[in-house]
């Protein structure tokens, strides 16, 4: 851990040498740390409940419940460290291949999550605003209905933007998003000229975020890779890969790693002033 207390000494210095670094703060050990200037929008991938639960000698299910509860704890920290946007993959195309018991608690977790009153109240006292991105086609009616719900109750909150992709997939958002506009196309709405990134962009899911592209994607357990998340909105992010399985993930784990953010130097293609 001596990286990562050096790491948040730089940053206290940062903080009280210039106060436009960052406008967010955190108590850490008795100190202000600074939010990594730049860092708005967190992306996570929820790795490992499984796994956990296999070492602990508990359910699958058990698994998942703890991964919820760090879902709310991660939601807590970056509302109070003012990231702007939090992404979480919760639950994606492929994982419908799973046993027919795991799928159907996974669904009725996500019910029993966003129907919460005691989340619902703690998210409406911090200001968060909440969306859910992905293909609802395939998801119950009482799960779009808890979706419909929560997202109408948070829709005029300013705060942080909690964005849940259920039933997403990378490829999907990309191919829907080149329908839609080869409809609008064929139909007289746009000419192909008018195609460009920005205008791809509006097409896809996240365009519902003020930020929709991630400038951290923590992927915890170990696993390094992106399992079909966000492709496009991923172009240049700063990939972050905790050894952790996420129920075992701590405050200083999920600070550790938003400040590795602080230690990388992002140049989008272009050079490095020498």
């Amino acid at each position: 851990m001596f990286w990562l207390r050096s790491l948040f000494s730089k940053a206290l210095a940062t903080t009280t040498t210039s106060s436009s670094k960052s406008d967010a703060a955190v108590e850490l050990g008795g100190s202000e740390v600074a939010l990594p200037e730049g860092l708005k929008h967190v992306a996570v991938i929820m790795d490992g409940h499984r796994r956990w639960a296999r070492q602990n000698g508990l359910t699958v299910y058990e698994g998942h419940r703890a991964g919820g509860e760090k879902m709310k704890v991660l939601t807590h920290l970056c509302s109070q460290w003012g990231v702007k946007v939090l992404t979480f993959f919760a639950f994606s195309t492929e994982n419908w291949i799973r046993s027919k018991e795991e799928v159907d608690f996974l669904m009725k977790l996500f019910i029993e999550l966003l129907s919460s009153q005691e989340i619902l109240d703690e998210w409406t006292r911090n200001d968060i605003k909440v969306s859910c991105i992905g293909d609802k086609s395939a998801l119950s009616k009482s799960l779009l209905e808890a979706i419909i719900m929560l997202e109408e109750k948070m829709k005029s909150n300013s705060g942080l933007h909690v964005m849940i992709a259920l039933n997403y997939s990378g490829r999907h958002d990309i191919l829907r998003a080149t329908k839609n506009i080869a409809g609008k196309v064929k139909n007289g709405l746009l000419d192909m000229e008018d195609i460009d990134q920005k205008l791809f962009e509006q097409e896809l899911e996240t365009h519902c975020a003020e930020f929709p592209e991630p400038d951290l994607l923590i992927r915890t357990s170990g696993e390094q890779r992106v399992s079909n998340f966000m492709l496009w909105q991923l172009a240049y992010t700063e990939l972050n890969f905790p050894n952790k399985l996420f129920p075992d993930m701590e405050e200083a784990d999920f600070m550790e790693a938003l400040m590795s953010f602080q230690t990388r130097q992002r140049r989008f293609g272009g050079s490095q002033k020498l």
